[in-house]
């Protein structure tokens, strides 16, 4: 592995990556770099969790001028959560050299970002809705743009932004450098790549490589109607530090957080229809380790950072393997160990092999656990509390309160008594999800029950753009849109 000081960058730039505690650059990084610097055009295939920001953020950091206090970088995310993520590291990259990052996205009050624009940012990382908004208020001027990134390229395929690109592109001055990253490489991301890039540097990072090469993978096969209940054995028996559970629609996201709510769970939901202020809220709470299960649509999570997650659950199998890959790739980061498991009905077992051949991976088969299991795992947990408890020390107040304990009970009761305290007690209370029909498989693609002719909706709006607002208004060149 190169280390940064090797890519010739200056001082500043330097110090703000020892700052951030970066040591050795990954294997995206190692490549991208020296071509981002050289200012040549770049197609980085590459899956989230590889380090793509960095990636680009530091020749751009470094490129930019910055006695010129007009906007010279932009960065095209398809999501908020995202947009908000790069724009926090590329202020973080470019901190001592005094490059400013503005991100500028739907559900915020666009009067507060016009406020923001006035500061004269060097870089705006926006989504396509939010950002042809400000073009076409004439609030973002994209004349003396020479740096465009477009990140997760195929994931603003899916939600329908490509045309919003286009037009983003072509107001976008022709002697640019221009650098892609995405995952896949559909044909329609190769054909907008030959229409706007020069000449592209292509550099592939395999995605099983980098993503779940530290992720221990499984499945159960369990009828529908049995998921929730096996998924909650399986929260008692493993007890997960951070964990997120993956719904196919909104719907069942919002269900899933309500069920797991009344027996008991700490939970949130993420998914496009929360307000902004909520969906913030929900983000600092899980990265504060304040909630142990985040439950998500795919569209919702793409593109968190989130270091520490150390379980996902695959709720309803994933659309496609590329999905499946995205999303067991929120854990197992930074050298540790994460699991995934994921949820299959017998009529979907074929959508799990299709998953397994084109990730060149096996997932290995594991039986329902049982009542019991689950009872012993909460059992194991509370004998860890205790011993972590012994360990810390700070039990000098209630040593007087044991010893009077003892006089009257033998100390194996008394110890069998604390530790039943300490166990969480199986919940029961009745839960009813609304059924998700199994996914089918037609013309090569999977897709749910029911959809037909339009590709698949990961955030099962019934919606091109997936979990675009509901306030997305049509396709006008600069026409109203929120997103």
């Amino acid at each position: 592995m190169a280390t940064f000081n090797e890519f010739g960058l200056t001082e500043p730039v330097i110090r703000s990556i020892n700052n951030m505690g970066f040591e050795e650059a990954t294997p995206i990084q190692e490549r991208a770099i020296p071509i981002g610097i050289n200012g040549r055009d770049l197609i980085g295939q590459a899956h989230t969790g590889t380090g793509k920001t960095a990636a680009f953020g530091i020749p751009m950091v470094e490129l930019l001028d910055l006695d010129q206090e007009q906007i010279q970088g932009i960065v095209i995310t398809p999501t908020r959560e995202l947009a908000i993520q790069v724009a926090e590291e590329l202020n973080k990259i470019g901190q001592f050299k005094g490059i400013r990052t503005l991100p500028i996205y739907g559900g915020q009050d666009i009067l507060r970002q016009i406020r923001a624009l006035k500061n004269r940012p060097h870089i705006i990382v926006g989504t396509p809705g939010r950002l042809m908004d400000h073009m076409r208020r004439k609030t973002v001027r994209l004349n003396q743009v020479k740096m465009v990134v477009l990140d997760e390229a195929d994931e603003m395929l899916n939600m329908g932004f490509v045309e919003d690109i286009e037009t983003i592109l072509t107001e976008v001055p022709g002697e640019r450098q221009t650098l892609l990253f995405s995952a896949t490489m559909p044909g329609p991301i190769q054909t907008l790549a030959r229409r706007f890039m020069r000449n592209p540097e292509v550099i592939r990072i395999e995605g099983r490589q980098v993503t779940v090469a530290n992720t221990e993978q499984s499945y159960i096969e369990v009828e529908e109607r049995q998921k929730f209940d096996v998924f909650c054995r399986l929260l008692d028996i493993q007890a997960p530090d951070r964990s997120i559970v993956f719904g196919r629609t909104k719907r069942r996201v919002d269900e899933l957080f309500e069920a797991l709510t009344k027996r008991g769970y700490s939970a949130e939901a993420l998914h496009g229809d929360l307000p902004q202020s909520k969906r913030d809220l929900v983000m600092r709470r899980f990265k504060e380790g304040t909630i142990e299960v985040l439950v998500a649509t795919d569209v919702a999570a793409r593109g968190l950072d989130i270091s520490d997650v150390t379980h996902i659950f695959n709720f309803d199998i994933p659309q496609d393997a590329e999905g499946y890959v995205h999303r067991i790739g929120r854990t197992g980061r930074a050298g540790k160990t994460g699991v995934a498991i994921t949820f299959v009905t017998p009529r979907e077992i074929h959508h799990l092999r299709i998953i397994e051949n084109m990730t060149k991976g096996k997932i290995a088969r594991k039986p329902i656990p049982t009542i019991k299991e689950a009872i012993e795992g909460q059992q194991r947990l509370a004998v860890d509390k205790l011993l972590l408890a012994v360990e810390n020390g700070g039990t000098g107040n209630y040593k007087g309160l044991a010893e009077g304990l003892l006089e009257e009970n033998d100390a194996i009761t008394l110890l069998a008594a604390a530790l039943k305290v300490l166990t969480k007690e199986s919940d029961r209370t009745p839960v009813i999800l609304t059924e998700e029909r199994p996914l089918r498989r037609k013309q090569g693609k999977i897709e749910s029950a029911g959809q037909r002719g339009r590709g698949y909706n990961r955030g099962g709006s019934g919606k091109k753009g997936g979990e675009r607002g509901s306030g997305f208004k049509g396709k006008s060149r600069f026409g109203s849109r929120s997103y």
